[in-house]
């Protein structure tokens, strides 16, 4: 069973158990791969609808942090609340030193000497690493990598 057709299982055991939550959470969920399957005209594979469901995380971690700052906590725990129903479907996440043991492989493969050389390193390593890993962290740890190389 795909992701996709897993969420629609999902939905459907949340309004049959009237989980609020998790129904409004599946649905947002549901809506914007419907729109991205939508714009690329052909439907999305487990690696599309992870991505999907990455940003979404993010989006929700930025909500909080706003929401926080406004002074709304029950917003906020709202968000978190969504944001732990979805990373229940992203796969475990990579710890520090395996990305950057995977960074240093890649580095070497590629011949990256610099700085400036970001862009060739994180074309391969994020082929390796999307979905287990943040890509804010991931640029982050090339970047010291190659700067101190």
């Amino acid at each position: 069973m795909s992701l996709r057709e897993q969420l629609v299982e999902e939905l459907k055991a949340a309004m049959r158990q009237r989980n609020e939550l998790l129904v409004s959470t599946l649905r947002l969920l549901r809506a914007d791969i419907q729109n991205r399957e939508i714009e690329l005209r052909k439907p999305l594979d487990d690696a599309g609808v992870l991505a999907i469901i990455s940003k979404q995380v993010r989006q929700r971690q930025e909500s909080i942090e706003a929401f926080r700052k406004g002074n709304r906590p029950e917003m906020a725990d709202r968000e978190e609340a969504e944001m732990a129903i979805l990373q229940e479907y992203l796969p475990e996440q990579l710890p520090r030193e395996e990305v950057e043991a995977l960074a240093a492989k890649v580095i070497e493969e590629v011949g990256a000497a610099g700085p400036g050389d970001l862009g060739k390193v994180m074309g391969p390593l994020m082929q390796q690493v999307r979905g287990k890993a943040d890509g804010g962290e991931v640029r982050s740890i090339v970047s010291e990598l190659l700067s101190s190389s």
